[in-house]
């Protein structure tokens, strides 16, 4: 791996395109490729962007916005700005501090954070860097190894549980396969490396599926959701909804807040761009818990537009980590505050003092 990142940033870098320009060059083809790709043909990874590029802003004039602020309260905190950091995995991948670096750029610029289950750092060691961290969870195969995870989430401060649900199998990644992708020596989960259990497939009777009656065999449910509200005193959030019925059945199962997403385009592939369902799942909620979205964010305006749709906050992914494998720390600090500054430029040119302002009279759809 080339994990030598700068120490200053370079004048060029003035967005996200810059840095994963810069990253390119930092990373080998191992690491970009993990990174970069989506599943299969890698549609619904274009779709993600693509998207926002048909949703136009409707600018307005001569508003008072002296005083303005980007402040906005989740989940009974108060955040300087919506703009988080996604889970992504292992990310000793892409620059030696891996998660302590992103959580240190984000703690600098007020950003929470979510760290994935899949992290190369130790859950309290990031959780020490950054005050504002929630924790991505997988549930795991038994009660008791989810349970586990749980409990370091809270011992360690953790803010809030963000269950990832749009993921039981994956997808096939053309480019993983083709490289063959691999975690060098140093780089593991390892959140997980004291739950590991080795599950034995059983042989398949005549008539049964790979797919459904072996890989999918103990994957999670509703009832799983339900439990798992039930079993802690943090707030659970789903990450993956897609659709009004998901939507509607996670706040009926006690969720705190949904995360629409379709895991960067990463899993399913042609499911549509997050921001195209982002409406629908709104509506569905009715307004009951927050809803946030993730998935082809890449400018301020974008940010101001997941807003105007109805987006309480937002989660940045590859952007963040383009800027961790070009400059660290620093890095992450100076992308997530571009991206600040973005969105209140928007905002002021849009007519908008402060979030509470920005709806959908602010956007068009081109």
């Amino acid at each position: 791996m080339t994990l030598a990142t700068l120490t200053a940033i370079p004048q060029d870098i003035v967005s996200f395109h810059d840095y994963e320009r810069h990253a390119r060059v930092h990373l080998d083809d191992n690491a970009w490729t993990y990174l970069s790709c989506g599943a299969a043909d890698e549609l619904t990874l274009h779709y993600n962007q693509r998207a926002f590029q048909h949703i136009g802003l409707r600018n307005r004039v001569l508003a008072e916005v002296t005083g303005g602020h980007t402040r906005m309260t989740l989940l009974g905190e108060t955040h300087a700005h919506p703009i988080f950091l996604a889970p992504v995995a292992y990310q000793k991948l892409f620059h030696t501090d891996g998660e302590c670096a992103a959580a240190l750029g984000a703690a600098a610029i007020e950003a929470g954070m979510v760290l994935s289950s899949l992290a190369s750092t130790e859950l309290k060691t990031v959780a020490s860097i950054n005050p504002r961290l929630w924790f991505q969870l997988y549930l795991q195969r038994k009660r008791e190894h989810t349970l586990t995870l749980v409990r370091r989430a809270e011992a360690a401060g953790c803010r809030a549980l963000v269950v990832t649900v749009d993921a039981p199998i994956t997808g096939v990644r053309n480019r993983e396969q083709r490289i063959g992708f691999h975690l060098p020596p140093g780089v593991s989960a390892v959140n997980l490396s004291l739950l590991a259990e080795t599950v034995l497939p059983q042989p398949l009777q005549a008539g049964q599926s790979v797919i459904f009656d072996q890989l999918m065999q103990g994957a999670p449910g509703w009832h799983d959701i339900e439990w798992l509200v039930g079993s802690t005193s943090l707030p659970v959030l789903l990450k993956g909804i897609l659709t009004s019925e998901d939507a509607s059945r996670a706040v009926d199962a006690g969720v705190a807040g949904i995360v629409v997403s379709n895991h960067g385009g990463r899993i399913l592939d042609t499911v549509p761009a997050t921001i195209t369902v982002l409406p629908e799942v709104v509506e569905a909620v009715g307004g009951r818990v927050p809803v946030l979205i993730d998935g082809g964010i890449r400018r301020g305006s974008d940010v101001f537009k997941a807003l105007a749709l109805g987006a309480s906050a937002v989660l940045i992914g590859r952007p963040y980590v383009y800027a961790l494998a070009t400059a660290g720390a620093l890095g992450v600090a100076h992308l997530v505050r571009t991206l600040r500054e973005e969105l209140e430029t928007t905002m002021v040119l849009c007519g908008c003092r402060t979030l509470s302002d920005i709806d959908q009279t602010r956007v068009s759809f081109n």
